[in-house]
């Protein structure tokens, strides 16, 4: 596989990275533009502008790449939920496939609280 199609397929997490990366270097620009004058006056557009817009970068960023990781533990999820679909259908039961629905069920519906857990 190349580099090109990796990308494609971690699109999402190429540039979650990106945008951490250019965060990064726009917040040391800032730092680096604050360090250079002793004037508070002089430092405060780097502070808000890079500090503000560096700091949305990174969270931009590591919020995408949580968003990638949850969207493959979702994915993993469904081939689970798929194999034990089919391992109870073709299972020697006759109940099997009725056996799968409940399992489905049961993975998709709340759990039901206890009275001790409820608020009142």
């Amino acid at each position: 596989m190349n580099t090109l199609t990796k990308v494609r397929l971690h699109w999402d997490r190429v540039s979650g990275w990106g945008l951490v990366a250019v965060g990064a270097i726009v917040l040391a620009f800032g730092w680096y533009k604050v360090s250079k004058t002793p004037y508070p006056a002089e430092q405060m557009p780097y502070i808000v502008s890079a500090g503000i817009v560096g700091a949305l970068l990174v969270v931009f960023g590591a919020a995408m790449l949580i968003s990638a990781d949850l969207r493959d533990e979702w994915h993993k999820l469904d081939r689970v939920e798929t194999l034990l679909t089919k391992a109870l259908a073709t299972s020697d039961e006759p109940s099997a496939t009725a056996d799968a629905d409940q399992v489905v069920t049961r993975i998709d519906s709340p759990r039901p609280q206890s009275a001790a857990g409820r608020r009142a």
